[in-house]
């Protein structure tokens, strides 16, 4: 069930519900607001429907136990292609980009006759990812689309895309998430938080679900009241951007350091809207800096310590 989006799923539904539609949708929206799993329930019903046996359910919903979701979500249906970055085998962290030879190999798997249904289905997650020649090899396919194809691109920056494939899409809004939506998200995945620590968490993930769920299992809360105390009380003597640099830079906090450069703009953004002034303009300039950090850094594989210390020191700009 897509919580939340229920524009973006009746825009889709009434398109596939007529079969005329168009080939390539690009999903765009924050970061963990439900485009992913919008185009995996939109590939298992559009796969379901179109092979059979039929069934009489509303929007994007399919039945677990039909056959060809079971296919779609063993990740084996023949007619259905899911493109992300690859896991480098010499580092074992994923590669910083969607390569060119998986565009060409999806190439391939698009010249070859659908298996089960006239329909078949590509997702790319995220498109965002996509190298300059990767990206302009999936421009030619969508070019020249082949019959019964429908491409689900998701996008957490669609404005930094080739503009020639925005032009060839069709755009889908995926808004932040209310209030409610997260509740009810929280209340299904994060069921040992007290409602004081789940509305903590919420409020700390800005309208993203997946960041609230992420947030909730690497236990945050205490990194943002870390990162806020530098961002409005300053860090004169280095000790605050210190203490979280040494517990960030372990070894054993990979994914809390991960999500750590995700949260720390978002704070510095919500302290923008409550300022003015002068402050506020240290605030809008400290947001670029470590929004751009935060991209580089796990890219360039930058020392984590050091990284968040240097994420510590912008957040101190904005106190001074």
């Amino acid at each position: 069930m897509i919580v939340g989006q229920d524009r973006a799923v009746s825009q889709f539904s009434e398109a596939w519900a007529t079969r005329k539609l168009h080939h390539a949708w690009l999903l765009a929206g924050p970061k963990g607001i439900g485009k992913a799993s919008f185009a995996h329930a939109a590939a298992r019903r559009v796969l379901a429907e179109a092979a059979g046996p039929p069934f009489d359910l509303p929007a994007l919903a399919t039945a677990e136990d039909h056959p060809i979701v079971k296919l779609v979500e063993a990740g084996s249906h023949p007619d259905m292609r899911h493109l992300e970055r690859l896991v480098n085998e010499k580092t074992g962290n994923l590669k910083q980009d969607i390569s060119v030879e998986q565009i060409r190999e999806l190439g391939e798997f698009l010249n070859l006759s659908a298996a089960l249904s006239p329909w078949r289905v590509v997702v790319i997650d995220t498109v965002d990812e996509l190298n300059r020649n990767a990206a302009n090899a999936l421009l030619k396919m969508l070019e020249e689309p082949q019959p019964n194809t429908l491409f689900f691109l998701v996008s957490h920056a669609p404005g930094r895309l080739l503009p020639t494939i925005r032009s060839r899409c069709r755009r889908l809004e995926f808004n932040k998430l209310d209030d409610d939506a997260m509740t009810s998200i929280m209340e299904t995945h994060a069921t040992d938080l007290k409602a004081a620590e789940r509305q903590q968490v919420i409020a700390m993930s800005f309208g993203s679900a997946g960041r609230a769920v992420a947030f909730a299992e690497l236990g945050l809360a205490k990194l943002e009241e870390a990162a806020l105390a530098i961002l409005r009380q300053g860090d004169p003597t280095n000790t605050r951007r210190s203490d979280l640099a040494n517990e960030l830079g372990k070894k054993a906090s990979v994914d809390r350091y991960a999500a750590f450069l995700d949260l720390a703009p978002s704070l510095i953004a919500r302290e923008a809207r409550q300022l003015d002034g002068a402050p506020r303009e240290r605030a809008l300039d400290a947001y670029e800096k470590a929004r751009e950090l935060a991209v580089i850094a796990p890219r360039l594989s930058l020392d984590p310590a050091a990284t968040v210390f240097q994420l510590g020191g912008i957040l101190a700009e904005v106190a001074s």
